[in-house]
């Protein structure tokens, strides 16, 4: 059985580059929780989570320059787990099921990272500032958002080139986003939508054909509606529709505009649609 543990966690260093292995406890009671911890901390090739439901206690290996743990258990959290070092959200937890709802030893005090945001809120003065890493969360998801703002106006312009190019630069963006930093709402949409996010700006950066990359450009935008409900805009954002496209069907997209560009159509149908919705 050792041998057999041996050559498991050697093929999962294998898989995993600049690995790094870490234990740490995790609260939980039974196999279900333990398959939500798991799923929760679990990335392909990024990071993976042994959680030992007897001892409460995970083994981490991850790539330590793709992630680290502090990301790692927050995302536990976020699924209702408590950590030494993060509290689940009070509603996450309340909808766990009844077999899942361990005992919260550190529910009575404040965890070492929430002591540090409650910190940070405060100057010299005793009195309250606005927490310095609200900028820092902000232009986390900013580029994104400009990045696809971008890429919408290329498609308008029935420009292959150059969609493919700012398809490109939204890709990258995606992956630059730091999940330690956003918020907890953001961090759930996040988590929830960014493969496929990075999956359709990869299909629409490898075509240079307008039509392929529209195709791509509907559920992007779908997936992308989500996040930026969830985030702050400095100014307000458009949601609208085109009936027309997808014979019929119809699809949405984002604008910074409430003047209709349809980019779906460009040129040919510039005007066609509607907005549904505004996001402030």
């Amino acid at each position: 059985m050792a041998i057999t543990v041996l050559l498991s966690f050697t093929a999962l260093n294998a898989q995993i580059k600049n690995a790094k292995t870490e234990s740490v406890k995790i609260y939980g009671n039974c196999g279900m929780c333990e398959s939500t911890i798991e799923k929760a901390g679990n990335v392909k090739k990024v990071a993976e989570l042994d959680w030992n439901k007897d001892t409460k206690m995970a083994t981490l290996t991850y790539d330590a320059s793709k992630t680290n743990q502090e990301e790692i258990l927050k995302r536990i959290a976020l699924a209702g787990y408590d950590s030494d070092q993060f509290l689940a959200p009070d509603d996450v937890y309340d909808k766990l099921p009844g077999c899942c709802q361990y005992n919260r030893v550190k529910k009575s005090k404040m965890a070492k990272s929430e002591v540090m945001e409650d910190h940070s809120m405060h100057n010299h003065n005793g009195t309250k500032d606005k927490p310095t890493e609200t900028k820092q969360e902000v232009n986390q998801l900013k580029s994104v958002f400009d990045n696809y703002f971008s890429l919408k106006d290329a498609l308008v312009k029935s420009d292959g080139n150059l969609a493919s190019t700012k398809a490109k630069e939204l890709l990258a963006s995606i992956k630059a986003v730091e999940m330690g930093k956003l918020t907890t709402e953001e961090h759930m949409v996040w988590m929830k939508v960014m493969k496929d996010l990075a999956f359709d700006a990869e299909h629409i950066e490898e075509t240079k054909d307008a039509g392929h990359q529209r195709d791509h450009f509907t559920s992007l935008s779908k997936n992308m509606y989500e996040l930026i409900k969830v985030s702050k805009s400095e100014t307000p954002v458009y949601y609208q529709y085109c009936p027309m496209y997808n014979d019929g069907k119809g699809a949405n997209w984002l604008s910074k505009e409430s003047g209709i560009k349809n980019p779906y159509y460009g040129s040919q149908m510039l005007t066609c649609g509607k907005t549904v919705e505004t996001i402030e």
